[in-house]
């Protein structure tokens, strides 16, 4: 029997006491019904009255209970409406896509059709319900130190939001230097234990024994120069989050007991005999492939799935590209207040090369680069000279092509525009012609690569994507 408080059905027909014997058999079953006309009337029924079901009555013909079907299909995708059509003579039936049979000169019983459109109303309901409520959890969520406006980085930022609610443990993944601290930190400062301590370990800094102490804590005399008792990182951590990074340079045997906490949420201290109980989400992080580890007998398979509940993948640096000069801009801003010197921004030719440059150390390298160019600049402004990177090889020989094997779609693609824009003076319309791709798709990648361009006399840019970054001037 359908729950009387969500099952709310609405009947339309031309002649509503013609359908009160589905009104009252309807009733019967639990449903809440109304019933009306297919006109304006109906449709603040519909407003006001949030049917999950609407069934309308085709029989009279006309153009009114069409209109009101299709329009209330377009209208209302949450809500199911249904057709059916009562036939002129018994036995008469419809074979139309969302009508109902009829037998004996009446409409078959609406109730089982009824339950079934109301199952995929609920559906559809609850999917618009978990959609409104992933948006709202992504739109409250802090991210303060998170920056990146590519769509890879916008979905990992999405996830990082929807995961945070929960209590699962994460496995971060990533290159070294893509910032997957920062994404542990952004789980714990998002989730309901953000109040709590956020506590992080890097396993790969120390020894087995010093691990072992450092996640469990010891008792006094348990070691030489144990000379009292010891929390540990997990009793620390209580009722927060615990941060393992390079998880994968854990020993086997503190695998063992980290595998032990995971399964009982319980622990002994080095040297100690009680058991001890605590409440701790653990985000783990590596930069290696632990399946390779398994499989080679150096991780245990046990602990991988039970840290790989929820896996988030950072992309590193060269696979956002658009990124790359938001978050230089964001390390000048930084680099020029600590270091109190008066630096403008960057040159064209520092942009292009750092668009260029595949940044092997990904972001932590492009930071490390920025800062010691605000130093070392003479000039205000941040010139190629001033940034300490080499420039990558040329793409071609002295044919001016490509050298393929050994280039990568997007190299081909950066190298076919820029060079075709030197070509033809900077103008985004005969780059397209000669290209033969659209005009709007070289304004996207000028702006996405963060260049500009001459422009041919009279061009206007106007329908140019709004900029994903706002960068200091470019040097005259």
């Amino acid at each position: 029997m359908p729950e009387t408080v969500e099952a709310r059905v609405l009947l339309v027909s031309p002649n509503a006491e013609q359908v009160r014997h589905h009104v009252d058999r309807l009733s019967g079953v639990g449903f809440v019904v109304r019933a009306c006309g297919p006109d304006a009337d109906g449709f603040s029924l519909v407003d006001q009255f949030d049917p999950q079901v609407t069934v309308v009555d085709l029989s009279a013909g006309g153009t009114d209970a069409f209109e009101f079907l299709e329009r209330g299909r377009r209208s209302y995708p949450a809500c199911g409406f249904l057709s059916w059509t009562r036939p002129a003579t018994p036995g008469a039936h419809s074979n139309g896509r969302g009508h109902e049979p009829a037998a004996d000169g009446e409409p078959a019983d609406l109730v089982p059709l009824v339950e079934r459109a109301l199952e995929r109303s609920r559906v559809i309901r609850d999917a618009a319900r978990f959609k409104n409520r992933a948006q709202t959890i992504l739109s409250q969520a802090r991210f303060d130190e998170i920056i990146g406006s590519h769509p890879s980085m916008q979905a990992l930022l999405k996830k990082v939001a929807q995961v945070a609610q929960t209590r699962a443990n994460v496995l971060i993944l990533g290159e070294s230097g893509t910032g997957k601290e920062l994404i542990a930190a952004s789980l714990h400062q998002n989730s309901k234990r953000s109040a709590a301590r956020f506590i992080k370990l890097n396993c790969a800094a120390l020894s087995e024994s010093v691990l072992e102490s450092e996640l469990f804590g010891h008792e006094k005399g348990a070691f030489t120069g144990a000379d009292r008792r010891r929390e540990g990182r997990f009793e620390q951590a209580n009722g927060g989050t615990l941060f393992l990074d390079e998880i994968s340079e854990v020993p086997l045997p503190v695998q063992i007991k980290l595998l032990r906490f995971l399964q009982e949420r319980e622990f002994e201290r080095v040297g100690g005999n009680e058991t001890l109980k605590v409440d701790v989400r653990i985000v783990a992080a590596t930069n290696k492939d632990l399946m390779h580890l398994v499989n080679e007998g150096r991780f245990r398979e046990d602990l991988y799935y039970r840290l790989n509940v929820v896996r988030i993948a950072v992309p590193p640096l060269r696979d956002r590209p658009s990124d790359v000069l938001r978050l230089a801009n964001h390390f000048l801003l930084r680099a020029v207040e600590e270091n109190e010197v008066e630096v403008m921004g960057f040159t064209e030719a520092a942009k292009l090369l750092m668009m260029d440059y595949p940044w092997p150390g990904n972001v932590r390298e492009l930071q490390n680069t920025v800062e010691q160019a605000v130093v070392l600049s003479e000039t205000g402004w941040v010139d190629a000279g001033d940034l300490p990177i080499v420039p990558k090889q040329p793409m071609v020989n002295e044919g001016l092509k490509l050298i393929i094997p050994g280039a990568t779609l997007a190299e081909i693609e950066r190298y076919a525009i820029t060079e075709t824009l030197k070509a033809v003076g900077g103008s985004t319309t005969r780059a397209a012609e000669v290209l033969g791709i659209s005009r709007r798709t070289v304004q996207y990648r000028v702006r996405e690569w963060g260049l500009s361009t001459a422009g041919s006399p009279g061009e206007a840019d106007s329908d140019l994507p709004p900029s994903e970054a706002e960068l200091p001037p470019a040097r005259p």
